[in-house]
């Protein structure tokens, strides 16, 4: 009653609104020389960091899975001996090569006539146990299960006798073959040799396959939170696997029509919950994602929520359903939102509101107009990957011209960064809203290359398809090709 007013609420929901992150190049593995040829077999084709974010997996179209691990910050230094060290805790988080092993090799199917590419189309990190790392990789039709270690390399040091302290024994000493000593009235004495381990290597050994439960390519692999089950899904099915066991999987999901002639959507990614075993999410072809709850039913032909956008009417035209199709999604790390991208937007869902997402965001609206032409060069059917940072502020995605943007998640922030993937990520850069209005009009061809929004030329046979975020730190690792980019904020 002193007469000051009171001051007016405020409400607590809304997301505190974060600075923006000024992005820095920080390493570059494979990078490619001016004029250098890249290989097929050599280019990324999938990357994961681990759970703790100390290891990270990329996977390529040639078969093989390179390792690297995290070298600026390691768990038993502590705070003393880094300063003693001049190294400094906040630093950025620097890898390094650990090795690599060949996962997958092309195969013949005899029975289809098709040949099995050996490209790495998923991979997924498993818990760490006894110091040994486990993982899973794909391709379209066989999982992998591999174990990483590092062993001791034993060698022979030295023998544990010394011919020339013999005569300290007292008494004649004979010589015999094999460099032996033969005592007076005794046997030749052994030479044991001293074995050591001064060395270490690391083994990849591949400890089951799982074969032969997929009919179409096989899309996704998600491990679960138990520790002991994954899922991997296909354009029809979904099946789920427990790591112990490689010549059994069970059905969950199974979208066949009898007659195929009626299928009218396929399963385009799949993923578990990050903590929730029973729940599941996979989206469709024709935009939706679908909650599934493996409590309800053995067959899971329902589900629990549908999560979908409708278009306008009036607003349809021949590629609305090619261009919602969704490409990837991805649960946040506390499992209450899910990132969906589709070709032309990145999507927020909140798991509890099915009505529609909480934001959308807009990747690169100035192709719109080119529609036609996107679809004429096969480029409208890319498949981009998304990726949330681990406190679910920022999101990312891929383009063209190699670029990928990093937008603000915040209520009423329009922060947006485009980076490209060379040793100067911000040569590109413009500061410009999320949702741009002016589109590409002028200085078109028909063929890869044109003018964007902003006025840099695009070129569409370079693409940012595959992305990671680190999952405690603002690092994002992104694949150029044959080359791996690492980029902090």
């Amino acid at each position: 009653m002193n007469g000051t007013a009171a001051p007016e609420p405020t409400e607590a929901s809304a997301p505190t609104p974060q600075p923006p992150l000024e992005w820095r190049f920080s390493q570059v593995f494979g990078e490619r020389g001016a004029g250098e040829d890249v290989q097929d077999v050599d280019i990324i084709s999938a990357i994961e960091f681990n759970r703790t974010g100390h290891h990270l997996a990329t996977g390529d179209r040639g078969g093989r899975v390179v390792l690297f691990e995290r070298t600026d910050a390691k768990d038993h230094v502590s705070r003393k001996e880094a300063e003693k060290a001049d190294y400094s805790i906040s630093r950025h988080p620097e890898f390094r090569y650990k090795t690599e092993f060949q996962s997958h090799e092309p195969e013949f199917d005899y029975l289809k006539s098709l040949e099995i590419e050996e490209k790495i189309n998923k991979i997924k990190w498993c818990q760490e146990t006894n110091g040994a790392s486990f993982l899973l990789s794909t391709n379209d039709k066989t999982i992998k299960f591999w174990k990483v270690q590092e062993k001791k390399v034993k060698k022979i040091c030295e023998m544990n006798m010394n011919t020339s302290n013999a005569h300290a024994n007292g008494g004649p000493t004979t010589h015999v073959p094999n460099g032996g000593i033969l005592k007076p009235g005794g046997l030749p004495l052994l030479r044991m040799p001293l074995v050591t381990s001064q060395e270490t290597s690391l083994a990849a050994n591949c400890r089951r396959v799982y074969a032969h439960a997929h009919d179409y390519h096989i899309n996704s692999i998600s491990n679960n939170s138990d520790g002991e089950t994954f899922i991997s899904a296909d354009d029809l099915r979904i099946n789920l696997w427990n790591l112990e066991i490689s010549n059994q999987s069970f059905n969950i999901v199974d979208v066949k029509p009898t007659n195929m002639e009626d299928l009218t959507e396929v399963i385009t990614s799949a993923e578990f919950h990050p903590s929730h075993c029973n729940t599941l999410a996979y989206s469709s072809s024709k935009g939706s994602i679908r909650l599934v709850d493996l409590r309800q039913s053995a067959l899971c032909d329902t589900h629990s929520k549908l999560f979908e956008q409708h278009e306008s009417a009036g607003s349809r035209s021949f590629f609305t359903e090619i261009i919602a199709s969704i490409s990837d999604i991805k649960f946040s790390m506390d499992g209450r939102h899910i990132l969906s991208r589709d070709y032309m937007t990145l999507k927020l869902w909140d798991v509890n509101m099915d009505s529609g997402p909480v934001a959308t965001f807009q990747v690169h609206e100035y192709l719109r107009p080119k529609l036609c032409d996107l679809y004429e060069n096969d480029s409208i059917f890319d498949k981009f990957e998304c990726c949330q940072s681990g406190d679910g502020l920022r999101v990312a995605t891929g383009s063209y011209s190699n670029i990928f943007r990093v937008f603000n998640c915040g209520a009423g922030d329009g922060e947006v960064t485009t980076l490209e993937a060379t040793r100067n990520p911000t040569r590109r850069q413009t500061q410009n809203p999320a949702r741009p209005v002016r589109s590409m009009t002028r200085n078109v061809r028909r063929e890869n290359t044109g003018i964007d929004a902003n006025g840099n030329s695009y070129d569409l046979s370079t693409k940012l398809l595959h992305l990671a975020w680190h999952p405690a730190e603002n690092l994002i690792a992104c694949a150029a090709a044959n080359s791996l980019y690492m980029y902090y904020g």
